[in-house]
Formats: structure tokens, sequence, C-alpha cells
């Protein structure tokens, strides 16, 4: 993987730089690791010890946790899963206040910054975030096609194996090992209760969210439906987007939308092992939706992003927020997209900025004022 471009790198590299402690979050398998672990190698400026907490012999190595990060001072600890064991943050932050340096910690956790954020409020001021996705689009294009990024997804392991088998087994792999181990570090969760949650979602994927339907179907209450997605979302297998808000007195649909967060784990979760099979399944057009929402995310991190829709039929796929710019976004597979009417009541309602339909497609057109057909590394230049 070492050839091909990470977008967080340089990020990463000056957070070393600047601050105690960098924390790289990401679902589990994004290549936090490996790309940590480069990073370490080029920097011959100081010694690295890695501890990974799903080894048995680097969780021994903290018995004594005070003892031997203590000894690590001239040294930059990689801590990775640092979610299992949450205790170790009061001490970090007791030791960074000691060495008073840049680059003591960099830790690597597949839980989101908010859950990490509950166990390390003590080390405020002295941390800085960095998210790690799976492949984006423009870490990729020129050496794979966009039918296959569609297929296997952007897991490192699922888009560089050897063939469509290797990848869609990798996915079934990735899918059996999170429920059945992962998610036992999370009390009061059922894997069976998940297993059939997750299918459920990736069949009404993109759609707003039912959780009284989904809570009759698996014989589950509501609240507990709405606290297993909540933990989805958490360990990035799943996004949750917010409806968007204004003063307008427009009658809302106020229910969050949710997606799969990669596509070839969707293609997974339904059985499909080529992008043949995707593009003639109903959910084809919500996939290429969540294949621009996921490269958004990873090229904005802090953006706003919701979606629009109305009792009266204005729509809007997402509305993306960007530095107090606010830009209409509509995912269309079609070579030739048409908007609806709906559509551009919405762009009434919202007077976005800019909106951007875009397109699995190379070069996109300008379609009227304001509104640009891209292609999605077009979308990537233009969304700001």
């Amino acid at each position: 993987m070492d050839y091909y471009q990470r977008t967080v790198e340089s990020a990463l590299k000056n957070s070393l730089n600047t601050v105690p402690v960098t924390a790289v979050t990401g679902p589990r398998q994004c290549g936090k690791s490996t790309l940590v672990k480069q990073l370490v190698m080029q920097d011959e400026g100081k010694t690295a010890v890695y501890l990974d907490l799903e080894r048995p012999s680097d969780l021994a190595k903290l018995d004594n946790a005070e003892w031997f990060l203590s000894t690590q001072k001239e040294k930059l600890v990689c801590i990775d899963e640092i979610q299992r064991k949450p205790e170790l943050f009061p001490l970090i932050r007791s030791l960074v206040d000691e060495w008073n340096q840049p680059g003591c910690f960099l830790i690597l956790g597949s839980a989101s910054r908010d859950l990490l954020k509950q166990s390390s409020e003590s080390l405020a001021g002295r941390i800085s975030y960095k998210r790690l996705t799976p492949f984006l689009w423009n870490e990729l294009i020129g050496k794979h096609a966009m039918e296959q990024y569609f297929s296997a997804g952007g897991f490192p392991r699922s888009i560089l194996a050897a063939d469509a088998e290797a990848s869609f087994q990798w996915r079934q792999d990735f899918i059996a090992t999170f429920l059945e181990r992962d998610l036992l570090f999370w009390k009061e969760i059922s894997p069976a209760a998940m297993r059939r949650l997750w299918h459920m979602l990736a069949h009404v994927n993109g759609q707003t969210v039912n959780y009284s339907s989904l809570a009759s179907s698996l014989g589950m209450s509501s609240v507990s439906v709405k606290n297993y997605i909540e933990l989805l979302a958490s360990t990035y297998m799943v996004e949750i987007i917010p409806p968007w808000f204004s003063n307008l007195s427009k009658r809302l649909v106020k229910a969050p939308k949710v997606y799969i967060a990669d596509s070839g784990i969707t293609a997974a979760l339904l059985g499909l092992r080529s992008f043949e099979e995707m593009a003639g399944h109903p959910g084809f057009g919500a996939m290429w939706e969540q294949i621009v929402l996921a490269n958004i995310r990873g090229w904005h991190p802090g953006a706003e992003i919701c979606h629009y829709r109305t009792s009266n039929g204005s729509e809007t796929d997402f509305v993306v927020s960007i530095n107090g710019n606010v830009n209409a976004i509509e995912c269309k597979v079609s070579s030739n997209p048409n908007l609806s009417k709906g559509n551009y009541l919405a762009y009434a309602d919202i007077a976005p900025r800019h909106t951007f339909v875009v397109i699995p497609a190379e070069q996109g057109w300008p379609l009227k004022p304001g509104i640009d057909v891209v292609s999605l590394n077009e979308l990537r230049e233009k969304l700001v």
C-alpha cells in the first residue's frame, strides 16, 4: 500500500510536530496501523515503541503502565486500539505535562472521536484528532476502475485483493469478525441481533430510518434499535445523516437517513458479488450516494452534512456546510442526469452557494446557473 498517498498523511505529520498527543481514528482495517508504521519508519529523528492492545504480550507490558510508559520519554509511544484501555488517558495526560514536548504519544482507535472523548477529557488542549477513512477515490484514480471501487469499496484489503472473489470473501470475513469478536468489547450487545439489523439497514440503505418498524421486525424495543445503530455509527460501520433545519416554515421530514459506511460492505451484506449484480439492484442509486458521502466526509472531516426533505416533495440528497458555505449535493448514477421538480423546490428553499450533481463519470459540465454536473474527482476540487 506504500504507493497509495493517503489524504490524511501530511496533516498527521504536522500534528506529530506540534502537539503532545495525536489520535488517529477510523474503522478497523482502514489502514491506520499501516500508515502509522510507515510514518514512524520514515522518521529517523525519533525512536518509536509500538503497542497493539489486541496482543496479550503488549497488554502485559502495561501491567505496570506508569512505570513502563515513564521510561519511554525520548520515544514516540504508539498505542493501537486505545479504546480497549481507557484508563491510560489520565496517565498519558500526566506524562505529557511532565515531558512538555510535541510528539509524545500517537494513539489509534477504531472508535469515533466522540466515543474516545468520553475517556480523554483530561487531554483537552493536548490532543489533535485525525480521522482515516477507507480509500477515497482520489487516492485510487488511475489505478482502479470506478466499477471496482463500487463493488469492492474502499477498505485496502478489499480493493487490493487478488481478484473479485478474494475481495468478496475478505468483506464477508470482516463482517463476521466484527460481529463475533469486536462486538464482545461492547457490553449488552447481541451479535445475532446486530447481524439482523445490519442486514436490514443494507436493504434500506440511504432511507430515512424508522426505528419502530425496525424494532417490530427484530422483536426489540425502539430504544435498543436506536442504541445499536448509534454503536454502528460510533465504530464507523454506518453514517447517520440528520435532517437540515433552517428558519423556513416548512414541514420537514425530521427522521435521519442511515447509510452503510462502505459500498463494498453493503454489497457483501446483500450478497452482491460483482458490479453487474449491484447495478441491477434497487439500491444501486443509494450505493452511489454512500460513495459520494464517504468521500465528502474524508475530504472535509469537519463538514456538517445533512439531508433535506419536506412533506410536499422538496428534497436533495445532501446539504453540506463547510466554513459557513452551504452547498447542495444531488447524486445520480445516470450519465444524463435529470433533476426533479422536488430538487428545484429544495434548492429554492435552501438557497445554496452552489449545487453539484455528482455522476460516476470522468468529466461533468455546467447544467444551469449555479448548478454543475460533476465527476467525483471534480467535486473534490470544487466543494468549498
